[in-house]
């Protein structure tokens, strides 16, 4: 496979050509926050907080890192003041569940009116049990702010058996969706 060199935050690095920003960057020990990527599933870009600015050629724009691939003699900048904005903003919009990470970026609380939920709809437990467990027993069932995780009917004894999605879960509320089902 190719090798490509790019830069990310003012460093040179070689990665394998398809490899996405987000590894690129581990690679090297640039942390970039996210809370839907998890290397046992296939990338997602649900979240948007490990948004990136690139630039290519003369264009500037916002990438997921998670889900962008690297290109040769790309430019990467994981903490311009556009992408700071953008995180805080994620944040608030994810407030209370953002916490932890919030305190990084100078985020106390939200601005916005959010309804207090147990789920970033980050989709790693859907996820989870689709590519790794090869089940489908979790679902997003609605759309738009209606949105939501569900257990598929009848599905409970191997959910019974397994709860490997569980671990994931950062608000708890796959727990206590299964408990409700």
């Amino acid at each position: 496979m190719k090798t490509v060199r790019l830069e990310i935050d003012g460093k040179t690095v070689r990665a394998q050509e398809g490899t996405t920003i987000l590894k690129a960057a581990e690679s090297v020990g640039i942390e970039i926050p996210n809370m839907c990527h998890n290397d046992q599933l296939e990338p997602y870009g649900a979240c948007r907080l490990c948004m990136v600015e690139i630039v290519n050629g003369t264009s500037k724009k916002l990438v997921a890192s998670c889900i962008y691939p690297v290109e040769e003699g790309l430019v990467v900048e994981t903490s311009s003041e556009k992408v700071q904005r953008i995180r805080r903003m994620i944040l608030e919009l994810s407030w209370p569940l953002s916490q932890d990470i919030a305190k990084k970026y100078g985020v106390t609380r939200s601005r916005f009116r959010t309804e207090t939920s147990d789920c970033h709809l980050c989709g790693i437990c859907v996820r989870y049990c689709s590519e790794v467990k090869k089940l489908n027993a979790v679902y997003f069932k609605g759309r738009g702010i209606e949105r939501e995780i569900a257990f598929v009917p009848g599905f409970g004894n191997e959910c019974d058996y397994c709860q490997e999605c569980f671990g994931f879960c950062r608000g708890g509320k796959i727990i206590q969706e299964y408990v409700e089902s």
